[in-house]
């Protein structure tokens, strides 16, 4: 029924984080997917020291989607990698990787500004090798990770203009905090509950530039979702070929609300079945060419 657009795993589970395991193994998962109906996953590698305790090899992942057939890898690859240098020749390191049968690179949560030389770097070569990337938004530097930009992402905004081929999977609390204007910058931090009366700054730039898609796993997915049901129905059918369902599971017992969201707004009539299908799964296997 669904494939997940973005998931995280460790074959080992590796460093606990607040007493608990970090990480759900491979097995957990898979477990966890015959119960929701989740097909296949796409597992997103932990490389930027800014998230990952322990930087997790793009090998592992790639090992693992070999063995199993239930996830679909892709690399990561940091801005600063090979010489910290925005002349760093990424593109090798992203061919190697694609022709291992990586669909995409991500999630890229670097703390570094949108418009950074390396992270342009990045996204060239990317946009080169013709693979998928999703982003973390982080809305300050420092004790967080994710590319850094300001309020109402006029660096993505740029960005999505000097890559207009790059396929941006947009994601995190910060990106989905602006599916209304913000009441205030705390907002981008967190899940705002108030209805949206009007547009904020995503559906405006999803509208403007056709190469940004929407990652709606986690809760910050769902919350932009949730947070006005009326809303929701009408931005699903406006973007129903440029959103994509996701579960965003780290720890084994990771909540997924928008299992039961999606399949109540289909039961209800709210969308259609061609719209929950095309989010659910089929955008995934469009754009991923599965």
């Amino acid at each position: 029924m669904f494939i997940d657009i973005h998931v995280h795993f460790r074959s080992i589970p590796g460093f606990p984080r607040h007493g608990k395991q970090a990480y759900a193994t491979p097995e957990q998962l898979i477990e966890r997917y015959d119960k929701l109906g989740i097909e296949k996953a796409v597992v997103l590698p932990g490389v930027s020291p800014e998230c990952a305790y322990v930087p997790q090899s793009n090998e592992e992942v790639i090992k693992v989607a070999r063995e199993t057939g239930r996830f679909i890898p892709f690399c990561n690859i940091d801005p600063r990698a090979i010489s910290n240098s925005h002349l760093a020749p990424l593109g090798d390191i992203l061919r190697y990787y694609r022709d291992q049968g990586c669909k995409g690179i991500g999630e890229v949560t670097a703390n570094l500004p949108f418009l950074d030389p390396k992270v342009q770097n990045l996204f060239k070569h990317v946009e080169a090798t013709g693979l998928a990337l999703t982003f973390h938004i982080a809305a300050r530097f420092e004790r967080i990770y994710g590319l850094y930009d300001d309020p109402g992402l006029p660096q993505l905004e740029e960005s999505l203009k000097r890559f207009p081929k790059l396929k941006f999977f947009g994601h995190s609390q910060t990106f989905w905090a602006e599916m209304a204007p913000l009441k205030n910058e705390f907002d981008r931090f967190g899940y705002p509950d108030y209805p949206i009366p009007e547009e904020g700054v995503v559906p405006k730039l999803m509208r403007k530039y056709p190469n940004l898609y929407g990652d709606l796993s986690a809760g910050s997915g769902c919350n932009a979702l949730k947070r006005d049901r009326a809303y929701a129905v009408k931005f699903m059918n406006e973007f129903q070929d440029r959103l994509m369902f996701g579960t965003d599971i780290c720890a084994p017992d990771t909540p997924t609300p928008l299992v039961d969201f999606m399949l109540d707004l289909r039961d209800s009539g709210d969308i259609s079945k061609t719209v929950f299908n095309k989010i659910a799964r089929e955008n995934a296997v469009r754009l991923l060419e599965l």
